[in-house]
């Protein structure tokens, strides 16, 4: 495979800046700053990125067969010839940017200059005939990447640099257009309102310490079944992500999906300026990025600007888990109408719970099914992804897009069929016959629990041994030592065995801790499993266990669909 590793062909361990205002209309070419967005990495509100960071956006390793943040288009009805990226005039890119338009003789292979791009890019490797590619800052500066990007096809790039960039192999005779602009990063969070701006009022939000890539994919697969709905592939939840999202779906799209991820205080009220959310979902305040934000109210309370952000009901729709207090307490944040949910209703009724689950069981796949309550109706709903904690992700999807308007038993089809992401609850089959369940993205202790449940109900009950291959939780925090410690005794109370790579923090054995990723493989691969047994395999995305769970799975099928088999 390819290396898509990361969109300024930078290397890993990267993000992005905190959102930064439009620049001025009227900019000078002016040479690139030397201070710490200069070949030294990215900052997030004035700190440097986090080593969790570092696959989250664009040095996230992108489908090979899709442009860098390209958004599914709808299979429904509504899709049918739709194809394509948001359509922008270049004039109105500069006007959206504020930057200072400089023409190429012409367009190549036309006689006529390129009056136009499609869809926007951040990674000259997936960069697609006719995007704009937009240059970024980082480890790597993208500005040495812009003759990259014109080979590969770009219709027009910025920069805020010299036009044409000294040093770069572009030219006055390349035939492309260039935007000059103060800031790239700024240019693209505008061109992102931009693209927000063409679409209907049916734009949600999803935020939440865990569960929001999921709930997103669930989502989208439930809208796209009645609107042409655009969702970002993988995580794109930040400050790049949401506006590269925005400019890449369909350009007659009739939904949006945008997931949305935090730092620190005030990074959701950043990204909701951009994307305008009508809907917003919350999963679950849980100890994730503790190390950043400080406590549990701190991460509640940037969670919820989500809420603050939505216009007020009946247009606003606050959807929340009824199951955690803190999400709850949210409703007074907002004028929006409020819509709950809750996979098992605090009190085991429904309550004032509006969508609900009701009989909830699991096969052999750790697949759940349930019967859905809603104020739209009742249904039997059998998801296809694994894990019982799947029910209150689907709940949630469940509730946002029969709140959009689409039909429930549309909304039950499309999150019936639907395939998550990659690297999360992907269950394969190993040369040997052992289940690999592949969790690999992310990982918290709330999320590594919820991993043992399906870790337990997947294989023949009562038989073959249980393997729980975990790395690092990173961003834990205080806590850190206490939150691993806890989740080997864990799994030693429910029969699972625990096996560490590259850290010795959940206190196993040293005969059960690996250095890396070949030190697990080989160790696992000599221990000869059998078909009756299942291996877990989760950490914190700068692990990059997934690699582990994709060799474990080498001459073996895939369970679940191939889009599973491939990045909270």
């Amino acid at each position: 495979m390819r290396d898509t590793s990361c969109s300024a062909d930078c290397p890993p361990k990267s993000t992005t800046s905190l959102i930064r205002g439009c620049t001025s209309p009227t900019v000078a070419p002016h040479p690139l700053p030397d201070g710490d967005h200069a070949g030294l990495g990215l900052t997030l509100g004035g700190r440097r990125a986090t080593e969790d960071e570092h696959d989250e956006l664009y040095c996230g390793r992108f489908d090979v067969d899709s442009p860098q943040g390209a958004a599914t288009i709808s299979r429904g009805a509504h899709a049918a010839g739709q194809t394509g990226w948001v359509r922008f005039e270049l004039a109105a890119v500069a006007l959206a940017c504020g930057g200072r338009l400089v023409e190429r003789p012409r367009a190549r292979g036309s006689e006529q200059p390129s009056g136009f791009v499609d869809g926007v890019s951040i990674d000259s490797r997936s960069l697609r005939p006719g995007m704009l590619f937009v240059p970024i800052v980082a480890e790597r500066d993208g500005h040495e990447f812009i003759a990259d990007a014109v080979a590969a096809g770009a219709a027009a790039y910025l920069t805020a640099g010299p036009i044409p960039p000294p040093g770069t192999g572009v030219t006055s005779v390349t035939g492309v257009t260039g935007l000059l602009v103060a800031d790239t990063a700024a240019a693209l969070t505008a061109l992102g309102a931009a693209a927000r701006a063409r679409l209907a009022d049916r734009v949600i939000g999803v935020t939440g310490s865990v569960g929001k890539t999921s709930v997103k994919d669930l989502l989208a697969a439930a809208l796209s079944t009645t609107f042409v709905t655009t969702a970002a592939a993988n995580s794109f939840n930040n400050e790049l992500g949401v506006p590269l999202t925005l400019c890449n779906g369909p350009d007659a799209s009739e939904a949006a999906v945008i997931e949305m991820g935090a730092r620190g205080q005030g990074h959701i009220a950043q990204l909701c300026r951009v994307a305008r959310p009508t809907v917003g979902v919350v999963t679950r305040v849980a100890p994730a990025h503790l190390e950043l934000f400080g406590s549990l109210q701190d991460v509640a309370r940037a969670k919820g600007e989500l809420i603050e952000a939505l216009p007020p009901g009946p247009a606003g729709v606050a959807v929340l888990n009824a199951e955690d207090p803190l999400v709850l307490a949210m409703a007074a944040r907002g004028p929006a109408s409020v819509l709950t949910y809750a996979a098992r209703p605090p009190g085991g009724s429904a309550g004032g719970v509006e969508v609900w689950a009701e009989g909830i069981r699991v096969d052999s796949q750790a697949r759940a099914r349930f019967e859905l309550h809603s104020p739209w109706g009742s249904s039997p709903v059998a998801l296809s992804v694994a894990g019982v904690h799947m029910v209150g992700n689907a709940l949630a999807a469940l509730a946002a897009a029969l709140a959009a308007g689409v039909g429930l038993a549309d909304a039950v089809g499309g999150i019936e069929a639907a395939a998550l992401s990659p690297w999360r609850m992907a269950v394969s089959t190993a040369a040997s016959g052992a289940t690999i369940l592949n969790d690999a993205y992310n990982a918290s202790p709330v999320a590594v629990l919820a991993a043992f449940e399906a870790l337990l109900a997947l294989g023949p009950p009562g038989r073959g041994r249980r393997l729980a291959v975990l790395g690092l939780m990173a961003e834990l925090g205080e806590g850190s030592g206490a939150a691993h410690v806890g989740l080997a005794a864990e799994a030693a109370r429910r029969g699972i065995e625990l096996f560490a790579v590259g850290t010795a923090k959940y206190g196993v054995d040293p005969t059960r801790r690996w250095p890396d990723v070949e030190s697990a493989a080989l160790a696992l691969e000599r221990m000869e499993l059998s078909a009756n047994d299942v291996v877990l395999v989760k950490a914190s995305r700068v692990a990059g266990l997934e690699r582990l769970a994709q060799r474990l799975a080498v001459g073996g099928r895939p369970s679940t669909p191939a889009r599973n088999t491939s990045p909270s």
